[in-house]
């Protein structure tokens, strides 16, 4: 496999690492040439990227033998073994541990100014370089960062020679590299540009996602019991801090406030800065019986009762994220409340909303996948009785439930896109 450069490695890599989504990662950097190819990790996986500044630390008289390694906050990690082997008195190691000191301290200002480390307790790391040698800097890495207590460490590469992936197996929890060449002797001849990465690209990049809305992690979301007209509702609720807008979710056939597909999108709401809200519109005796799931009326009454429950905690513009029968539930109580502020349809039936579709006031975005074609001409025609500012989405190769590679990502982006325009200034 060859790659163009560093950002086509990036992106690449980013597809392969998208199972990491949902565990709330830190991408990390190896400097230079591993904090491009990062950076289009990060921005994929909206998590927030740093640098992970190491220095080996090599035996005097055969630097390339490390004995070592020290990272940022004081960590250091010392195999006895090799300092045995290599007859190290103490004093030696404590001058190449200070002559490293002062470089590692010197690069970690350089790279990241005056902005904190990003805490790694408790979290999953990705480790990313633009490929791998010998694998004893991405080695070291991983035990600084394990050190540093990142509770899961994944090494990602573009390239590396099969027989270094298998060594750093045991240095990291997975390793993720797109090609394992047999016919290996450097990284550089595995990209059509491999030209050197200055100091200043990478202080860029690592200040552009610091200030990168889309980089900051997902918001926990606090378990809440919404009052809906006398009937309480279970409720998920995240409000990240500094939100400028609510997005409530009104879960479609066969699903609840636990989809793993709404759930993601909610994740990607909250990173741009959006709250979320959600809950289940029926409970759970309700939902064994199907006509509950197509009784649009009554879904739509409670989801108004929910939004009226959340006014009055949080006085911020609110918009609604439909699926299936979900979406009609949400775009028949839009054409009663004028002051929702937008609506989403991921594969919705807006054609159960009925005649109620020309009294929508709320910008309207229907999403569909390309293949789902029994709803994707009920949308069509529901465009055609909407009286509000809407827009058709369609999702290429995508069916109805979106589990196709990067399918449910469009969605997740297109709805990030649309409430950030029409629910924030």
């Amino acid at each position: 496999m060859l790659f163009t450069h560093r950002a086509d490695a990036g992106e690449q890599l980013a597809q392969a690492l998208r199972h990491l989504k949902e565990e709330d990662p830190v991408v990390l950097g190896l400097p230079r040439g591993g904090v491009p190819v990062a950076y289009r990790v990060a921005r994929a996986l909206g998590a927030p990227l740093d640098v992970i500044v190491v220095r080996k630390l090599g035996v005097p008289h055969h630097r390339e033998l490390g004995f070592g390694a020290i990272g940022e906050g004081g960590v250091r990690v010392i195999s006895e073994d090799i300092v045995r082997g290599s007859r190290l008195r103490p004093q030696d190691v404590a001058e190449v541990e200070h002559a490293e000191e002062a470089e590692l301290a010197r690069q970690a200002r350089r790279f990241r100014g005056d902005r904190p480390r990003v805490p790694l307790d408790g979290r999953t790391v990705i480790v990313v370089d633009d490929g791998i040698a010998t694998g004893a800097t991405a080695a070291a890495a991983c035990e600084v960062v394990r050190a540093q207590g990142a509770a899961r460490v994944v090494l990602a590469v573009p390239v590396a020679p099969p027989d270094a992936v298998a060594r750093l197996g045991s240095a990291a929890d997975e390793v993720v590299c797109l090609s394992t060449p047999h016919a290996f002797r450097a990284v550089g001849e595995w990209y059509q540009d491999f030209s050197q990465t200055p100091d200043e690209e990478v202080v860029f990049l690592l200040a552009r996602a610091a200030a990168d809305p889309l980089s900051r992690p997902p918001v926990r979301p606090t378990a809440v019991e919404v009052d809906a007209g006398g009937l309480t509702l279970p409720g998920d609720l995240a409000l990240p801090e500094g939100a400028g807008a609510v997005v409530v979710f009104a879960h479609g056939s066969g699903s609840s406030r636990h989809s793993p597909r709404n759930r993601a999108v909610a994740a990607e709401l909250n990173r741009a800065g959006l709250g979320t809200l959600l809950l289940d519109l029926l409970t759970p005796a309700e939902e064994t019986d199907r006509a509950h799931v197509f009784d649009v009326e009554t879904l739509a009454g409670r989801l108004a009762d929910a939004t009226a429950w959340l006014r009055g905690r949080a006085s911020l513009p609110i918009g609604w994220f439909g699926a299936s029968t979900g979406a009609a539930a949400a775009l028949w109580a839009a054409a009663a409340d004028p002051d929702i502020g937008a609506v989403v349809s991921r594969g919705g039936r807006p054609d159960l909303a009925g005649p109620r579709l020309a009294a929508v006031r709320a910008p309207t975005l229907l999403i569909v996948g390309g293949r789902d074609t029994t709803v994707l001409d009920l949308n069509r025609r529901a465009r055609g009785e909407l009286r509000c500012e809407n827009r058709l989405e369609v999702v290429p190769g995508a069916t109805h439930l979106f589990d196709e590679p990067g399918a449910l990502e469009e969605v997740a982006g297109l709805a990030r896109d649309w409430f950030t325009r029409h629910l924030t200034p």
